[in-house]
């Protein structure tokens, strides 16, 4: 199969609707983590303690993860019965429309009580769309891919990681040079969250034009759709939900590390501004983007659970050099750090589109790799920002890089014991060779 092979207009067009989904998807996700680090403690968590407010602020931050696995049973459900189509137009109008209503969000100073508890309400509406919205991507991707192109197109939702923080960053990066402080922590965090209506818009109408998957329409020919897909895949491929949801830790600990965590750190403690840390950012999640594309290069030419090994194996050892780095002070060895870890979360993170969708059959397979992924949101994303801050308070940013280092040791357990199924053979959790 030839470059030009693929290059069609309907390869271009779902190419395009999984990458700007996801894109989208870390968009709204992340200007939600950026206002956490920045603004929200003071506004909505009223504290004498900055640290306090900051910890209160990142806790609503996890709620998002909690409400994914939900969304992902939800969408899971209609995705493998009614098609993959409708149930991302509808994930990504869910998720939109909860971001975009915190641009109107009254404060605590405004309304009290209220004004947290909406806050909670939304974001987790806004995990809840999310959670559904990652797997049916993916699956868009792979189930569209020629063979020996699976990696390749299951690397485009997870490019959206990086396109979409580049986006988020980026506003709030013009947000700080064009306002005041006083008027970013008044109106202009409000911004962000209003212009994700315009992204949320494009998504859609990429997404009405699509049609249905090939390997979707196949599955249905073979067999009715199941009446309840959750309850056939814990029952019948529960190694592949244990052993994928442990293999996507890694890249969501690395993620908000790198991202959530060092910004917070970098502002609160280190005492950069908020527009020098934002740029440093942006610079290393190029390093994302790199590791991404290198990743499923490499995962079409061996398989995607080596490269993910791989990764593992290498962001263990990044870890120990969170601490000398991070602590040094330095802008240049921070930054060093942070495209390190970006580039080696291209490694745990690029392959993941395909590698989760490969666990499950097709009838099953928008609720499994839903699930996997989302539910490995919680272990390694959802806690990470506000145990990393506990974790700098008790022992410094050694216990952190430990933190980081046992979260990507578990995953690579994980790797090592599960096999790839054939579809057709009972699913099992054993030492691979």
């Amino acid at each position: 199969m030839t470059t030009s092979a693929i290059n069609t207009p309907h390869t271009r067009r779902v190419l395009t609707a999984s990458l700007v989904g996801t894109a989208v998807e870390f968009y709204d996700f992340y200007i939600y983590a950026t206002a956490a680090a920045l603004v929200f403690g003071p506004l909505f968590f009223p504290s004498d303690s900055p640290s306090a407010q900051l910890m209160s602020s990142y806790a609503t931050f996890a709620i998002a993860f909690i409400a994914r696995p939900v969304g992902a049973v939800f969408f899971g459900h209609f995705g493998d019965r009614i098609g993959r189509k409708s149930t991302l137009v509808a994930s990504l109008m869910l998720m939109g429309g909860a971001t975009f209503a915190i641009a109107f969000l009254p404060t605590y100073a405004q309304v009290g009580w209220i004004a947290p508890f909406l806050l909670c309400v939304l974001r987790f509406g806004q995990g809840f769309g999310l959670g559904g919205e990652w797997g049916g991507a993916a699956l868009l991707a792979v189930e569209n891919a020629p063979p020996g192109w699976k990696a390749r197109f299951g690397m485009f939702p997870q490019l959206g990681a990086p396109v979409g923080f580049l986006a988020a960053n980026g506003f709030f990066l013009l947000l700080g040079l064009f306002l005041t402080q006083e008027q970013f922590i008044t109106w202009g965090w409000r911004i962000p969250f209003l212009a994700s209506a315009a992204l949320v818009i494009i998504g859609l109408w990429v997404r009405l034009k699509l049609t249905e998957t090939p390997e979707f329409k196949e599955a249905l020919e073979k067999a009715p759709p199941p009446h309840a897909p959750l309850g056939e895949v814990l029952v019948k491929h529960w190694p592949q939900v244990l052993g994928g949801t442990l293999g996507a830790v890694a890249c969501f600990a690395t993620y908000y590390v790198a991202t959530a965590f060092a910004l917070g750190y970098g502002v609160s403690t280190l005492g950069y501004s908020r527009e020098t840390f934002l740029i440093v950012q942006l610079i290393a999640i190029l390093f994302l983007a790199i590791g991404i594309i290198w990743a499923g290069v490499w995962a079409d030419k061996s398989n995607p659970r080596t490269v993910l090994m791989t990764g593992c194996m290498l962001t263990v050892i990044a870890s120990f050099t969170l601490a000398p780095l991070m602590g040094s002070g330095s802008l240049w060895l921070i930054g060093l750090f942070l495209a390190l870890a970006q580039l080696l979360m291209g490694f745990v993170y690029g392959p993941l589109g395909a590698w989760l969708p490969g666990l499950f059959p097709a009838r099953v397979r928008y609720t499994g790799a839903s699930i996997a992924f989302n539910v490995g949101g919680i272990l390694g994303g959802g806690l990470t920002p506000l145990i990393s801050t506990q974790l700098v308070e008790l022992g410094g940013l050694t216990y952190v890089g430990f933190y980081l280092g046992a979260a990507t040791g578990l995953s690579f357990i994980a790797l090592l014991l599960l096999r790839q199924p054939k579809q057709e053979e009972a699913p099992t959790l054993t030492p691979a060779v």
